[in-house]
């Protein structure tokens, strides 16, 4: 009987069971597909997401998976993002030069603001531009699951946003490797501009090696600063949510602390004092993915696609003005700075 109480798991933590093995297995799908040719090239947080959708509208989720599909938006998604933090060091982000570091930061900047604003002109709901924003102006999927932290959208807004902007991503890595080649772009200048304005990881490392060695490298090293930028916007996002909720004469709490943004900062300055030996980043790496694709796939399994389908086309134009925004803005500061004596 004792025995049998010990193996148990805590009270606390069985109602999440259900969820967490749900949104694992579905997490386990997605990297067993990459092992087909077909999806080789496609980031497992993609499948992940994409996989959690399929089994949420044709099978459909059960209501005992709701509150550990819930909590995988919490623990396993920040753990990711600090374990994100080792594949960035400060002396690459060095190497991208003060030049570059400032069009990385205008751009970030500038495309998150003028998301925002031309989402209140096409009447977009706040929350969902500002996630559109982020995931834009960033890292696409990482960065809205990390904002919606503070974002707080409830109404079906992250999977929205993940839809637009992996749509506007995936064209953007299919374009820039043939308008590197019109615009005549050095291997360095197209590096950068890749890095500066291309939305995931593994579509700017698609699109910046087809630029070739040089050029995916650069861009690499570029996107992975831009994701540094990551900590500064949640906590200016957890700012904006108080204040605007202040300007509306609601009931504000002090803006939510997420600590592990300061988890994400404190594995930079380890992976920079160079003490982890580059044998143990292929297998940080996969962690972090797996964590990662986890919380994605979560999303997916509570993703209703009738609720999609109800915030109609403005958020859909809302993400290809973000795009071109971010696109142009960049393209125009790195040919500046090309041409700058």
């Amino acid at each position: 009987m004792s025995g049998a109480a010990g193996t148990a798991p805590p009270a606390g933590l069985a109602p999440l069971l259900p969820g967490f093995a749900l949104a694992a297995a579905v997490a386990a799908g997605a990297f067993a597909l990459r092992q087909i040719p077909v999806f080789a090239a496609v980031s497992p947080l993609m499948l992940a997401i994409l996989l959690g959708m399929a089994v949420r509208n044709l099978v459909g989720t059960p209501a005992a998976a709701h509150a550990g599909l819930a909590a995988c938006l919490r623990r396993p998604l920040r753990a990711g993002i600090v374990l994100l933090g080792l594949q960035l060091t400060l002396a690459q982000v060095l190497e991208v030069g003060g030049a570059g570091l400032l069009i990385l930061i205008a751009c970030t900047a500038g495309t998150f603001f003028f998301t925002v604003a031309a989402g209140r002109a096409l009447g977009v709901d706040p929350k969902l531009a500002q996630l559109v924003g982020v995931g834009t102006a960033i890292c696409g999927a990482s960065a809205i699951i990390a904002a919606n932290t503070v974002v707080r959208d409830r109404d079906g807004g992250v999977p929205y946003a993940l839809a637009v902007v992996t749509l506007y991503g995936t064209v953007a890595m299919l374009a820039y490797p043939v308008l590197m080649h019109a615009v005549g772009l050095t291997p360095h200048a197209y590096g950068l501009w890749v890095g500066a304005s291309v939305h995931e990881v593994a579509q700017v490392v698609a699109a910046g090696f087809a630029g070739g060695d040089d050029a995916g490298g650069f861009a690499t090293i570029s996107k992975l600063t831009r994701v540094l930028l990551l900590a500064p916007m949640i906590l200016l996002l957890g700012w904006w949510a108080v204040r605007t909720a202040r300007d509306r004469g609601e009931n504000a709490a002090r803006p939510p602390t997420p600590w592990f943004v300061f988890g994400f900062l404190g594995m930079v300055a380890v992976a920079s004092t160079g003490i982890v030996p580059q044998a143990a980043m292929p297998p940080v790496v996969l962690l972090t993915q797996a964590l990662l694709a986890v919380a994605l796939a979560a999303v997916g399994l509570e993703t209703d696609f009738r609720r999609i389908a109800a915030r109609g086309w403005r958020a859909l134009l809302l993400g290809g003005l973000a795009t071109a925004f971010i696109a142009g803005t960049s393209l125009a500061l790195v040919l500046w700075l090309e041409n700058a004596p």
